[in-house]
């Protein structure tokens, strides 16, 4: 079909609280839309305050151990040997990301009338701000109190761009309305949403999910996120979707914490547990890329039933080179999941699909205009971007 019958949504669906550096009042941000969407949401806030990673305990299980620090990922041998219980179950994630990221510009309403520091200092949309004056920043929270605290004396930004970094010098101009300085940039720290886990390795407690990375909705780029934490979540309704109009899941956290998520890649999050979720599932065995047919296979998924549940769907156009989160069509066959949902909703990313036994992959986005059909990604894809096993 032609691109502008498309429209696509990021497929994390960041629906957006951004906070102005030294700002009075924040706003709301969102993706623009294009092609496809996903099937689950995110909110992102400032200052989403818990433990940190360090707190977790670490697992220990069989003849594997969870590592991130290690870098190491799965072999082909591997992925052969492995079993793993399959996911379906919604969990809630809370992160902070690596310093704050520049989302958009405000003037700053000075005597002289209204100027903006942070643009004539050559900052630009999608900088992430690591350091202030040398000193690593770890919130908006930060960033503010350093701009309000700087009486009017410049400030060195030590930013990302893409794949440099570069030191920009900024100069705070005072507001006299809200009688503090101000440098006219939105920025955004942290997030928060729900999503739908892929798998869990037993013994371990290890699982990833989302089968695509949490992007910014403003900027589109991949979260580099810093530390993060999971919660169980409920599921209150489902929204249909409809032609032109994505359904979705909602629900709610629930209190405390189960687990810490650890990682964010194009392929998906993963994290681990505190402690290996109940399951009335049986480990599977993995199922590689060549092993993928067209044809019949299933899903897991938990609608506002909140029990897994199964629901068939079917496998086509696969593209077996494919290497990120769109590797082949899966198109929704299961009568109950259409009377219910229309289809993949955002909420379903990362709900795995299983074919002759084996887990394949997992849903990842679904097509705007038809919300029986959507995208999978392949299971080897989500493993081999987790840098977190070592045997």
């Amino acid at each position: 079909m032609k691109k502008q019958y498309w429209k696509l949504l990021c497929c994390f669906l960041l629906m957006s609280a951004v906070v102005c550096a030294a700002f009075a009042t924040p706003i709301a941000g969102q993706s623009t839309p294009t092609k496809e969407s996903d099937a689950s949401g995110i909110a992102v806030a400032s200052m989403i305050h818990y433990p940190t990673v360090s707190s977790i305990p670490s697992m220990h299980g069989g003849n594997t151990v969870f590592s991130a620090a290690r870098g190491a990922s799965f072999s082909a041998e591997d992925l052969r040997d492995l079993t793993l219980y399959p996911g379906g179950m919604p969990f809630g994630v809370k992160f902070f990301t690596e310093g704050v990221t520049v989302v958009g510009f405000c003037d700053v309403e000075t005597a002289k009338g209204k100027v903006n520091p942070a643009a004539d200092a050559g900052i630009k949309a999608k900088d992430v701000i690591l350091k202030v004056n040398g000193e690593v920043l770890a919130s908006a929270s930060e960033l503010t109190e350093w701009i309000e605290g700087s009486e009017g004396k410049p400030l060195v930004l030590h930013c990302r761009r893409g794949k440099s970094e570069l030191d920009v010098t900024l100069t705070p101009a005072y507001c006299p309305a809200e009688s503090r300085y101000k440098t006219g940039i939105w920025v955004r720290d942290s997030g928060a949403g729900i999503g739908t886990v892929t798998f869990i390795i037993p013994d371990t407690g290890a699982f990833a999910g989302l089968g695509h990375g949490i992007c910014d909705g403003d900027t589109g780029e991949l979260v580099a996120m810093k530390r993060g934490s999971v919660s169980d979540v409920t599921i209150s309704s489902v929204v249909r979707g409809a032609a032109g109009a994505p359904g979705e899941l909602k629900g709610y956290f629930n209190a405390g914490k189960v687990g810490a998520l650890l990682g964010n890649s194009a392929c998906g999050v993963w994290g681990v547990f505190s402690e290996v979720p109940e399951t009335s599932c049986d480990p599977m065995p993995v199922g590689l890329r060549e092993e993928l047919e067209e044809g019949d296979a299933y899903i897991l998924c938990t609608l506002d039933s909140n029990k897994l549940d199964r629901y068939d769907v079917k496998i086509s156009n696969i593209n077996r080179d494919a290497t990120g989160s769109k590797c082949f069509t899966v198109t929704v066959t299961d009568p109950d999941l259409l009377a219910c949902s229309g289809g993949i909703v955002q909420g379903m990313s990362g709900s795995p699909i299983i074919q002759n036994g084996k887990i394949v992959g997992a849903v990842t986005h679904v097509l705007i205009n038809d919300p029986t059909t959507g995208y999978g990604i392949f299971l080897e894809n989500m493993l081999v971007n987790m840098p977190l096993m070592a045997r």
